[in-house]
C-alpha cells in the first residue's frame, strides 16, 4: 500500500502541465533520435546535460528518461523501413521485420512493434514500481566494505564484457577512474593530476566528458564511416493494424520478451542486446511458422526482440535509483546528470528525493502511451526524418555540443577538455574501446575511493574486512567470476576441441 501510495503522489507530480510537456517533448525527440542511424540516447542525453543549470530536477529526469523509452522505439522504424538499426539494440529486428517489409507486411511489422514495445515498456514499469523498494530495503544493509565490494561487481562486469576484450574495457575503465581522481583530495587537500593548471582543481566536470565522449567522439565516428550513396527506404504499404491472426502470433511473444529482458536489464552490463538475441532465439525454437524466419519474415521475430528491448530500458533504471550502479552508457550519463543537481542515487534517494523518483516512474508510464500515440499515426514523419543531410545533423550536433559545454563555465579550458576527450572517444571507437566504462570509472571511481577509505578506517587498517563479512566476500567472488570465468571457458572449449 505504501508503493501504490507513492506511486499516485508521483503521478500528481508527472500530470502538471509542465511535466507533461517534458514528457511530450523526451518521447518526441527520443523517437527522432531511435530513427536516425548512429545516434542514440546517450549521445541526446549527453548534448542536453548542460540544461542541467537552468531546469529544475525533476522536469529534466523525465525528459531523459522519455528520450531512453523513446529511442528504443524509434529503433525499430529504421530497422524495419531500412534494414539499417538506429539502436545496436534493434539488430535482431531488422533480421525478420525488414524481410516483412519486403514482402509488403512493413505496416503489421510497425504496429507489432510499437504495441509490444508498450507492453513490455509498462510490464517493465510495474517491475521498476514495485521491485525498486525491495532492492531499497536490502541495499540499506550495506556497509562501506559492501559498497566498495559492489563497486567492484560494477566496474569488472562492464568492463568484462562491454567492447572486444576484458582487457580494452579494463583499459577503458582506467581512464575513467584517472579522469575521476583529477583534483583536490577531499581527505588529505593534496592536488592529484592537474599539471599546474588551477583550472583543473575542481576535478574534470562529468559532463564535459560524457559530451566529448557520446556527442563529438560519437559524432566524429560515425560521420567518418559515411558511406556513399542512398540506402533504400521501403514505401509503407497497408493497413498499420495487425490482422486477428498476427494478434495471436504476437501476444505471447510480447510477454516473454518482457520476461526475458527486464532481470536481463537490471543485471550489472545486461544490455538490451542479450535479451534481443535470446528472444529472437526462444520465438524461433517455439514458433508453429520456422518457414518464415531468414525468408518472408515471422511476425514473432520482431514482437519478441522489441519487446525484449523495451523491458530491459526499464531494468537499467532499477539499479541506478536504488544502488546508483549505472548498467549501461545511458545510465551512466543519467548519473551524471544527478550528480550535477547534487543528488547521489541510491537506497537513500527513495526517502530524500520522493517526488523526484516517484515522479520519475509515474512518467514512465504516461511516455509508454505517448509513445504508442506518436510511432503508429506519424510513422510517416519519423521516416522523412531519414532525409536529413547528414553533414547538417552532424555539423548541429558539434556545434550545439561546444555552445552548451562553454556556457556551462564560460571557460575556454573546458572547451579544449571537449575536443581533446572528442579525440579520444573517436580513437576509442576507431579500435574497438568502449566508451561506456570511461563515464561509470569516472562516477564510481572516486565514490569507491571514499568506500575504500571508510571501510579502512573502521577497521583500523585492516584488508580483511572485504573478505571476512559475508555480503561483501560474495560480491567479490562474483567479480573474480566476471572476470575470469570467460577465460576459463574458453580454455576449456580449447581443450575439448583438441
Amino acid at each position: 500500500m505504501e508503493t501504490l501510495a507513492a506511486l499516485g503522489a508521483g503521478f500528481a507530480v508527472a500530470l502538471s502541465p509542465e511535466n507533461l510537456l517534458w514528457c511530450l517533448l523526451g518521447t518526441s525527440l527520443g523517437t527522432a533520435i531511435g530513427v536516425l542511424p548512429g545516434l542514440g540516447p546517450a549521445l541526446t542525453i549527453a548534448l542536453l546535460l548542460p540544461i542541467t543549470f537552468q531546469v529544475p530536477a525533476t522536469a529534466a529526469f523525465i525528459l531523459f528518461a522519455g528520450i531512453y523509452y523513446g529511442a528504443m522505439y524509434g529503433g525499430s522504424t529504421t530497422s524495419i523501413l531500412l534494414n539499417t538499426p538506429g539502436e545496436s539494440a534493434t539488430i535482431v529486428t531488422a533480421l525478420e521485420g525488414n524481410r516483412m517489409a519486403r514482402s509488403g507486411r512493413a505496416g503489421a511489422a510497425l504496429a507489432t512493434a510499437a504495441i509490444g514495445s508498450f507492453v513490455a515498456g509498462t510490464i517493465g514499469t510495474l517491475g521498476i514500481t514495485f521491485l525498486a523498494p525491495v532492492v531499497v530495503d536490502f541495499a540499506l544493509k550495506f556497509g562501506p566494505a559492501e559498497y566498495f565490494s559492489l563497486m567492484v561487481v560494477a566496474f569488472v562486469t562492464v568492463s568484462a564484457v562491454l567492447g572486444s576484450s576484458p582487457v580494452r574495457g579494463l583499459a577503458s575503465l582506467f581512464f575513467g577512474i584517472w579522469l575521476g581522481l583529477i583534483g583536490i583530495d577531499l581527505q588529505t587537500g593534496q592536488a592529484r593530476f592537474t599539471f599546474g593548471l588551477d583550472e583543473l582543481l575542481d576535478g574534470v566536470n562529468v559532463i564535459v566528458v560524457a559530451v566529448g565522449l557520446f556527442a563529438i567522439g560519437e559524432t566524429l565516428y560515425v560521420a567518418a564511416r559515411r558511406h556513399a550513396g542512398q540506402d533504400e527506404i521501403i514505401p509503407l504499404r497497408g493497413s498499420l493494424y495487425m490482422t486477428r491472426a498476427e494478434w495471436s502470433r504476437s501476444w505471447k511473444p510480447w510477454l516473454r520478451g518482457a520476461a526475458i529482458g527486464f532481470p536481463i536489464g537490471a543485471m550489472p552490463a545486461g544490455g538490451a542486446e542479450v535479451p534481443t538475441f535470446l528472444s529472437y532465439w526462444t520465438e524461433k525454437k517455439l514458433s508453429k511458422h520456422p518457414e518464415e524466419f531468414g525468408t518472408t519474415g515471422a511476425i514473432e521475430g520482431v514482437a519478441g526482440p522489441e519487446a525484449a528491448n523495451n523491458a530491459s530500458a526499464a531494468g537499467v533504471l532499477v539499479p541506478m535509483l536504488t544502488l546508483g550502479l549505472p548498467t549501461g552508457a545511458t545510465a551512466a550519463i543519467m548519473l551524471s546528470a544527478f550528480q550535477s543537481y547534487g543528488i547521489n542515487p541510491g537506497p537513500l534517494l527513495f526517502q530524500s528525493q520522493p517526488a523526484l523518483v516517484w515522479g520519475l516512474i509515474a512518467s514512465l508510464y504516461i511516455a509508454n502511451i505517448m509513445l504508442l500515440v506518436l510511432n503508429l499515426p506519424l510513422v510517416g514523419l519519423w521516416v522523412r526524418i531519414l532525409r536529413i543531410p547528414p553533414p547538417l545533423l552532424y555539423a548541429g550536433i558539434l556545434v550545439f555540443a561546444t555552445i552548451g559545454t562553454y556556457g556551462i563555465s564560460n571557460s575556454v579550458v573546458d572547451l579544449m577538455l571537449l575536443y581533446a576527450i572528442g579525440a579520444v572517444g573517436f580513437l576509442m571507437r576507431r579500435y574497438d574501446f568502449p566508451t561506456a566504462p570511461v563515464v561509470i570509472g569516472m562516477i564510481l571511481g572516486p565514490l569507491a575511493e571514499q568506500e575504500f577509505r571508510r571501510a579502512m578506517t573502521i577497521s583500523n587498517g585492516d584488508w580483511g574486512v572485504f573478505v571476512t563479512k559475508p555480503l561483501s566476500a560474495t560480491l567479490l567472488a562474483l567479480a573474480a567470476l566476471a572476470l575470469a570465468g570467460p577465460l576459463l571457458w574458453r580454455l576449456s572449449r580449447r581443450r575439448r576441441t583438441a
